[in-house]
Order: C-alpha cells, then sequence, then structure tokens
C-alpha cells in the first residue's frame, strides 16, 4: 500500500499526495452523509480515517492520532445511531441542541485537552513539530464527533473551530489537498448546521405543545 503516500499530481506547485486526497476525498463524504443524518457516515469516516493514519504517520504524529481516535468514535458513533434511529419520524437520526451543561462540559473538555495533548508533545518533539495547533486539531475533532454521535447541533460549530486552524496548518506542511478540502468542510459545515438546526426545531414543536402520540 505504499502508493498511497506518493504522489498523485501537481497543482500550482503543491505536491498532492494519493492518501491525502484518497482519504480527503472519503472525509467530504462523510460529512455530507452526517448533513442528511445517514448512518452510513460512520464507516465512511473509518475508512477515511484509516487512509489518513497513512498520510500523517511519521510527520504529523497529532493528525496521525487523530485518525486512530476518528475510527474508534466512528465505531461508537455507528452503533450510537443504529440505536437512535427509531427517535426521527423519518427513520433517520433525531438532532437537538445539547444543554447548558453539556456544552459547557465540551468546552471545558476541549480546553483541558488541547493543553494536556499540546504539553505532550513539547515534552517530546518527536511527535509534532508544531505542538499546539496539532493538539487543537486532535481535540476539536474528537469533541466534534462526539457531538455528532449524540445527534447535537453544536458538532457543525466544533467543526468551524477546527477549520479555522485545519486549513493554514495542513497547507503550511504540504497537505494542499487537506487544506483544499476544509475549506469544502467551511461551506458543508454551514449548510449542514442549517439543517440540523431546522429539524432540531421542528422536532421541539410537538413537545413545546404537549402532544402525544
Amino acid at each position: 500500500m505504499n502508493w498511497l503516500n506518493t504522489e498523485a499530481f501537481t497543482a500550482f506547485g503543491q505536491h498532492i499526495l494519493w492518501s491525502d486526497m484518497i482519504g480527503n476525498t472519503f472525509g467530504l463524504i462523510a460529512l455530507a452523509l452526517g448533513w442528511k443524518r445517514s448512518i452510513w457516515t460512520w464507516p465512511v469516516q473509518f475508512v477515511s480515517g484509516l487512509i489518513l493514519f497513512g498520510a500523517f504517520a511519521g510527520h504529523l504524529t497529532g493528525s496521525a492520532g487523530k485518525q486512530v481516535v476518528v475510527m474508534v468514535v466512528a465505531a461508537m458513533g455507528w452503533a450510537a445511531w443504529v440505536r437512535g434511529r427509531k427517535q426521527a419520524q423519518d427513520g433517520t437520526i433525531a438532532v437537538r441542541f445539547a444543554t447548558w451543561k453539556e456544552r459547557g462540559l465540551m468546552v471545558l473538555a476541549g480546553a483541558a485537552g488541547t493543553v494536556a495533548v499540546a504539553l505532550l508533545f513539547k515534552a517530546y518533539p518527536s511527535l509534532s513539530w508544531d505542538p499546539w495547533p496539532d493538539a487543537y486539531i486532535f481535540v476539536g475533532t474528537v469533541v466534534a464527533m462526539y457531538a455528532q454521535a449524540r445527534g447535537m447541533v453544536e458538532f457543525w460549530f466544533a467543526w468551524l473551530l477546527v477549520d479555522a486552524v485545519g486549513v493554514p496548518l495542513n497547507f503550511a506542511n504540504g497537505y494542499a489537498f487537506s487544506g483544499f478540502v476544509y475549506v469544502i468542510y467551511g461551506a458543508l459545515v454551514l449548510w449542514g448546521m442549517r439543517d440540523w438546526w431546522l429539524r432540531s426545531r421542528a422536532a421541539a414543536a410537538p413537545a413545546l405543545e404537549g402532544a402525544h402520540a
């Protein structure tokens, strides 16, 4: 499988690797499936994580480690969505806004996790040449996927925060296709956020009226 880390083509002076291109294409498909609340978002994310692990291993350890977590959380998210499919009337997954307590816990976990991982990278420089943004993306992705697995609209906000750092970091490290895909992620995130937002409001309306099936 060494061919995955060979150059696919060159565009605008940037060398595009097969692993970078294929892995992020799967990631883009997974995000689109998440927007549609399709359970297939999780196995596609797993495949994306597997391929990108091969792309980042040995260079951006934080990003490579993130892909391991992506695969673990993808398996957990798949199981969670299988259990939750009957919660929505259309047979997909029900979505909602997180409570203020859940938001606070995610923010605290994200901040504490970023500091802890960054300090680990600084203590062992061989793990990452750019500890803080690498740690931020690592932890931010975990938080975003956790929120997605729980059907929280805040999942999209978390991805926007990851994109804000992911785009320049990937371009700086020569992963041009990853950087380009992160830009597309941003557009999909905005559309997906709007869709989940509207669906969460529609789902909450009957409960506010006290209606019973």
